[in-house]
């Protein structure tokens, strides 16, 4: 696979305001670093060429015009690059031709995707047809899923190091979150809103925490729509915002590695608020609030010091053997930009440089790139994993 391909990846999307930050990224990181080819694509070549000038991309990257309506230029883009690197969403919007173009012809594909009907569907419809060609597609390679896939992963895997077995429940537990909110995660929200409209059978899919796992249907999973004691941790949470895409990524991950978390594994997540009636107070408070209702528009996001402002940390509790064995991913600028644009960026790099024995298919990152993942975005995106216990 890939042979004769001019690029590792092209960033499609690389005009828009995450896909500007991946760019930086790499210019940053890799514009030196000749074992790394990679090129850009956008709609408009003049975008491109002032955000290429406006970064410092080296001057002999390619800047290919793709326009997501016009398969031609889409066929174009994936017969020249190994993988692609997609920020163009919604993805149930702009997304259809370019999976199933990197699907057909076998070239990897990396989205930053946290619509779960638009994967079911993908799913379904690319799933053989991406095994049979060699294409690796790996869906929510950014904030989602990547720092909770990946955390449960790690999680278990210290779990079955010290127990011999995984634990069959885990919680999942934001300690914090600093940034603001992406205008395309708003958008993707609205557009699913805007498609169970005209596909009432996707309220089937939201509402069900297997619906990516392949048919699997593993036991009743914890409430985690409303405010609850953690009695464990000794502190109020909250209903997490983005617990519907991720748990469901999550027990994919487990589906796909023949259940190595166990075919009764239960996974929630949840936002710590604090002891007391403090806590309780905020709990009750989260849990009515609309997280997106300042979100910007999309292409629009919050300015270099908010983000690099920004952190998140994450702590992740396996409850074995009436204890607990507890690990953290914590990164280090806001989660739905600065930190997205280097874990997409990392994803790519690994799935073609790392992961050659990896069959064709659609993937989580857990299954994927699993622990190779981890260590790159340790040794150069900002993230950390730590046991704490």
């Amino acid at each position: 696979m890939g042979n004769g391909k001019e690029y590792d990846f092209v960033v499609y999307g690389a005009t828009g305001f995450t896909g500007k930050l991946v760019v930086e990224y790499l210019v940053e990181k890799y514009s030196n670093d000749s074992e790394v080819t990679w090129a850009l694509a956008g709609r408009n070549l003049e975008k491109l060429k002032s955000v290429a000038d406006s970064i410092g991309v080296p001057e002999n990257t390619e800047l290919l015009v793709v326009d997501s309506n016009d398969v031609s230029s889409i066929e174009t883009l994936v017969s020249k690059t190994k993988c692609v690197l997609t920020t163009v969403g919604p993805y149930q919007l702009y997304g259809d031709d370019i999976v199933a173009a990197c699907a057909k012809s076998g070239t990897d594909y990396v989205d930053l995707c946290g619509e779960p009907g638009w994967m079911h569907e993908k799913i379904n419809e690319l799933g053989d047809i991406a095994k049979e060609s060699g294409s690796r597609i790996v869906f929510s390679c950014g904030f989602d899923s990547i720092p909770f896939d990946l955390g449960v992963l790690f999680l278990q895997n210290e779990v079955i190091k010290r127990h011999g077995k995984p634990a069959s429940s885990v919680r999942g537990r934001v300690r914090a979150m600093n940034g603001e909110f992406s205008g395309g995660t708003a958008a993707s929200l609205g557009a699913t809103m805007a498609a169970l409209k005209e596909k009432p059978e996707l309220f089937a899919v939201l509402a069900n925490p297997f619906a990516l796992s392949d048919g699997f249907t593993g036991p009743e999973q914890p409430a985690d729509n409303k405010p609850m004691l953690d009695e464990k941790l000794d502190t109020w949470v909250a209903p997490f915002f983005m617990a519907p895409i991720n748990t469901k990524n999550v027990h994919r991950s487990n589906a796909l590695m023949n259940h190595m978390y166990g075919e009764d594994f239960c996974y929630n997540e949840m936002w710590i608020m604090g002891p007391g009636d403090d806590g309780k107070a905020a709990a009750d408070a989260v849990s009515s609030a609309n997280p997106l209702s300042d979100a910007p528009e999309p292409g629009e996001g919050p300015s270099r010091e908010s983000r690099e402002n920004g952190n998140y940390d994450v702590l992740f509790c396996g409850d074995i053997n009436e204890e607990s064995v507890h690990v953290s991913v914590a990164g280090d600028m806001d989660p739905g930009y600065g930190s997205t644009s280097k874990m997409i960026a990392e994803s790519a790099i690994c799935l073609v440089k790392e992961c050659a024995d990896l069959a064709g298919g659609i993937y989580t990152p857990a299954p994927s790139m699993g622990i190779k993942l981890i260590k790159r975005l340790q040794d150069n995106a900002g993230l950390t994993f730590k046991i704490e216990n």
